[in-house]
């Protein structure tokens, strides 16, 4: 996808870096929400086919730092569950996300970020453990999602609060998927074509450094907050995001 600077308005200078370190601030804290909060904001600006791949990017990168720093506390037994059933969601959202025009994929993101918000503040915490079963479902619908809209991260997060109970083990298990996902469609990208674009890269190079800024920031708050406040607070800042940009998607 080719990008006309010239076409691009000159406030994504100042909004990018900012909406890169809140959403990595929120990835520090949680171990996911880095695209589902910037996605809908930076897609006001860009087209989310393009959007989508370069925080696949900056999600690897940014990932695996989490992982790997607190990688005793990774569950492996639910990584052996819902991987499989990722990957088919994977090849379910590539399909969509290539076929579909940017406007209806913009009406859906801000739609799916206030529904996820709304879930968020009202259900901050699943009361009953959940049976394993449930990763088949959670584990297609987020590869979908994950590869449509960069955001498989809440669905994860919602199976793995049902499933464990420790803070850092939801939170290093959910870095560790959001790795492997963010590799797998960066690969898969690459192949349907939609990566293999300089000014996609480029962007990666940019704000690389803003992103590390906002996980350092989040790994410093994340041992404050219990994993309902935590839920509370990424659920408000989705209704905001989500909302912004469904409206503005269907007002055009």
């Amino acid at each position: 996808m080719t990008i006309e600077l010239s076409e691009l308005s000159p406030w994504l200078l100042l909004v990018a870096p900012i909406v890169v370190v809140v959403a990595y601030t929120v990835f520090g804290l949680s171990g996911f929400g880095s695209t589902v909060v910037s996605v809908p904001i930076l897609a006001h600006f860009l087209p989310v086919q393009y959007v989508v791949p370069l925080m696949a990017l900056l999600d690897l990168a940014s990932a695996a730092f989490i992982g790997t720093s607190n990688r005793e506390h990774i569950s492996k037994e639910e990584l052996k569950r819902l991987a499989p059933f990722m990957f088919v969601g994977f090849a379910l959202g590539v399909t969509v996300l290539v076929g579909v025009p940017d406007r209806y994929l913009r009406i859906a993101l801000g739609a799916f970020a206030a529904v996820i918000g709304v879930h968020g503040i009202f259900n901050p915490a699943l009361t009953r453990k959940i049976s394993a079963l449930w990763c088949v479902p959670a584990g297609i619908i987020g590869g979908a999602v994950a590869t449509i809209f960069g955001a498989g991260g809440p669905i994860y997060s919602t199976y793995l609060n049902g499933r464990l109970d420790d803070k850092s083990q939801i939170r290093s298990t959910l870095s560790t998927l959001i790795s492997l996902s963010a590799f797998s469609r960066a690969i898969i990208y690459a192949i349907s074509g939609l990566l293999l674009h300089l000014s996609i890269l480029a962007g990666g190079v940019v704000l690389a450094p803003f992103a590390w800024i906002g996980v350092r920031i989040g790994s410093r708050i994340h041992v404050g907050l219990t994993q309902a406040q935590m839920r509370r607070a990424v659920g408000g800042l989705l209704v905001f995001t989500g909302g912004s940009l469904l409206v503005r998607a269907l007002s055009q």
